[in-house]
C-alpha cells in the first residue's frame, strides 16, 4: 500500500469511496454525509490546495483522506469543553476507505501517514471531527489516542461535530 497526493485520474475512485462511505452511513443511521457533501466540488478544492490524498493498493485506490497542515477555521470555536493546547495542528477531514477494506487497518495507514507529515512538521497535534452517532470512527479515534475535548460547528450546513484531538 502506499499513499500519495490525489490526482485527477483519482476523481472518479475516490468519489466512489465517497459513495460507498455514504452508503455506510445510511444504512446504519448516520447522518453523516448525506446532504450531498463531499461530492466533485469538494473533492477538487481538496485537491487544488493540496490536501487530498489516496491510499492505493495494487493501483487501486481503497481509501483518501483530506489532510490540512493549517489551522481549521471551523475549529476556531469549541463548546461543551476545550482543545487540549492552542499549539499548530494538522487537521483530518474526509477520511473514508471502501467497505470492502474495512477490518485491515486500511485507515490506520491514512492516520500514520498524517501523524508522519505532523512530524516532519514539529508539531505534535492533529485534530479531527466526526458525527456523534459515527460510532465506529469513534471507536477508531479512542482506540488511536484521540481525546474527545468538545463540539464544533462544521462545514457549509453549520452541523455539530465531536471535536478530538491527539498530542503526539
Amino acid at each position: 500500500m502506499r499513499i500519495r497526493k490525489t490526482e485527477e485520474k483519482d476523481t472518479a475512485a475516490v468519489l466512489e469511496v465517497y459513495e460507498d462511505a455514504k452508503q455506510y452511513f445510511s444504512r446504519n443511521g448516520i447522518p453523516q454525509w448525506q446532504k450531498g457533501t463531499p461530492n466533485a466540488e469538494t473533492l477538487q478544492e481538496d485537491m487544488q490546495r493540496g490536501y487530498s490524498y489516496v491510499l492505493e493498493e495494487d493501483g487501486e485506490v481503497i481509501g483518501t483522506a483530506c489532510i490540512i497542515e493549517e489551522n481549521d477555521s471551523d475549529y476556531l470555536q469549541i463548546s461543551d469543553g476545550a482543545w487540549l493546547n492552542d499549539e499548530p495542528y494538522i487537521v483530518i477531514h474526509r477520511i473514508a476507505v471502501r467497505s470492502s477494506c474495512k477490518g485491515r487497518g486500511t485507515a490506520s495507514q491514512l492516520l500514520s501517514f498524517a501523524e508522519k507529515r505532523l512530524q516532519e512538521r514539529g508539531w505534535r497535534n492533529i485534530r479531527i471531527d466526526t458525527h456523534e452517532k459515527n460510532r465506529s470512527m469513534r471507536r477508531f479515534l479512542a482506540k488511536n489516542g484521540f481525546v474527545q475535548c468538545g463540539s464544533v460547528i462544521v462545514g457549509r450546513w453549520r452541523e455539530p461535530r465531536i471535536a478530538c484531538q491527539k498530542i503526539m
